[in-house]
């Protein structure tokens, strides 16, 4: 699927891609309109109006930021998160995936748009960093990875040649974002929720497992380069 031969770069998501998104799913949509009800003893209806107004942010800085909900919905978003924090956890075979690229290829970058304190939370837990030459989130720019703004921040900050460079995503529209900037190696996730059914990608080559990815699909291998 991918001639490592030609990639200089692999740009990484974290939710959704190396992580299950099932904990971020279920605390947005479930956990906390749940907790926000309690807290606030509120009647149920109010919980669907904050998940109509959760997923209205879509796409925005706002959307992923942990202080902008705590400030909006007055409650502490990071104590409510560590309530359902064993839902935290890697996707099937990202572990098998960032160990051969640790051992085979000279940059990794996560391109997040989980702010600092997501990845305060969930680093520690996942044991990430110890895989990744370098961590970019959409806070540290001032852009989403939806908007152009967050991939010339990214240049300037870690100089990729985007002609060489993998980056891998389940968000289609962060995918033709990177598209639009010019990536050329660009792949997608089928089951970013493994509680959920897979998605549908159209424009881009979906991944079932990251193995499909390794050299003979057989992990650990070293590709030639």
């Amino acid at each position: 699927m991918i001639d490592w031969r030609e990639i200089d770069t692999v740009l990484l998501d974290m939710d959704g891609t190396l992580l299950d998104l099932h904990f971020d799913s279920h605390f947005w949509l479930e956990h906390l309109p749940k907790r926000y009800v309690e807290l606030h003893q509120l009647d149920a209806a109010s919980q669907e109006a904050l998940r109509a107004r959760i997923i209205g942010e879509q796409g925005t800085l706002n959307w992923y930021s942990l202080a902008y909900w705590s400030r909006e919905l007055g409650v502490d978003i990071v104590a409510l998160k560590r309530e359902v924090q064993h839902l935290i956890g890697l996707r099937s075979d990202a572990l098998d995936f960032l160990t051969w690229l640790k051992q085979t290829h000279p940059r990794v970058i996560l391109a997040t748009n989980a702010d600092r304190a997501s990845l305060a939370l969930k680093l520690p837990l996942t044991g990430l960093e110890n895989y990744l030459d370098a961590i970019i989130s959409s806070e540290d720019v001032g852009a989403a990875k939806e908007e152009q703004a967050f991939w010339f921040a990214l240049q300037e900050q870690e100089p990729f040649d985007p002609a060489r460079t993998l980056f891998i995503d389940d968000n289609a529209r962060v995918l033709e974002s990177a598209r639009e900037f010019g990536i050329k190696h660009l792949l997608g996730i089928k089951q970013p929720d493994s509680q959920r059914p897979e998605k549908e990608l159209q424009a881009f080559i979906a991944l079932d497992r990251f193995a499909q990815l390794l050299p003979d699909n057989l992990p650990g291998q070293r590709g030639e380069r």
